[in-house]
């Protein structure tokens, strides 16, 4: 009973809303507000991604190697921050789709917000593609007689 919390998330949401440390506030673009909650998938600043109100919340961050790390909040554990988080970090080897089944599958066997598996499997899509080193771009063949001409001409 000492493990639930007093307060519900939707206080908690009202209470925090204008104001938290996880809160980016942009004049440009007509005052777009972000998140910088490692448990908010999307990085918008709304009730349903914030993953400090939510009791059950999913994150996914990169891990070494090319790697993604998935973040779980645990429900027991509420009050105490450091205790109520769980990692699984999937390797940067594997293949992709064995990534995303393995993100998939973790969070419908936790029981976790359905709603959130298409943002986590997409999340972790983007962070394993811009982990990834890009290729040189190869020089450009010559093509056709005259081409070849002109540029040996221009070699020597």
């Amino acid at each position: 009973m000492a493990d639930q919390t007093n307060v519900s998330s939707d206080l908690i949401w009202e209470i925090c809303r204008p104001n938290n440390a996880y809160l980016v506030k942009r004049k440009s673009g007509g005052g777009s507000q972000f998140s910088k909650d490692p448990l908010n998938l999307t990085n918008k600043h709304s009730r349903k991604y914030a993953g400090f109100v939510n009791s059950k919340a999913v994150g996914v961050l990169p891990a070494e190697k090319g790697g993604v790390t998935l973040i779980t909040k645990k429900t027991k554990h509420q009050n105490r921050p450091a205790a109520n988080r769980h990692e699984v970090t999937f390797a940067g080897n594997k293949s992709g789709p064995k990534v995303y089944k393995g993100i998939v599958n973790y969070t419908a066997k936790q029981n976790y917000r359905a709603d959130l598996r298409q943002e986590a499997v997409a999340r972790a899509s983007a962070i394993r593609e811009f982990s990834r080193a890009k290729k040189e771009t190869p020089e450009k063949k010559v093509r056709g007689a005259k081409a070849k001409k002109t540029a040996s001409a221009t070699e020597s």
